[in-house]
């Protein structure tokens, strides 16, 4: 496997990720993570090699997709904190534009 068909499978991977995440699918999840860093193992094999411009263009896209990822787990672990804090009767804090906590 070269580094553009490996980039591709994170790319695929990352797709699967999001799909588990959106579906509550920790199998589902589980198996895509591990495809997805069994492929960027590859890619790292190339890491002397110069890229070429569409080599660039799948990296870009592996890191958009991630960052998606990124955000919708920042997501759930917000939702499931203010729902343990509801369960428990923690007054939570209000957060302003900035992320300051308001009095």
């Amino acid at each position: 496997m070269n580094r553009r068909d490996a980039l591709i499978g994170v790319i695929e991977a990352l797709h699967a990720e999001i799909a588990a995440l959106k579906a509550n699918d920790v199998g589902a999840l589980e198996a895509a993570t591990r495809d997805k860093l069994g492929a960027i193992d590859t890619v790292a094999l190339y890491d002397g090699e110069a890229p070429s411009a569409e080599v660039k263009q799948l990296a870009a896209e592996a890191h958009r997709l991630n960052e998606t990822c990124r955000i919708y787990v920042n997501l759930m672990t917000a939702n499931v904190r203010r729902r343990l804090q509801v369960l428990s009767g923690q007054d939570a804090p209000s957060y302003g534009v900035q992320g300051y906590a308001l009095a």
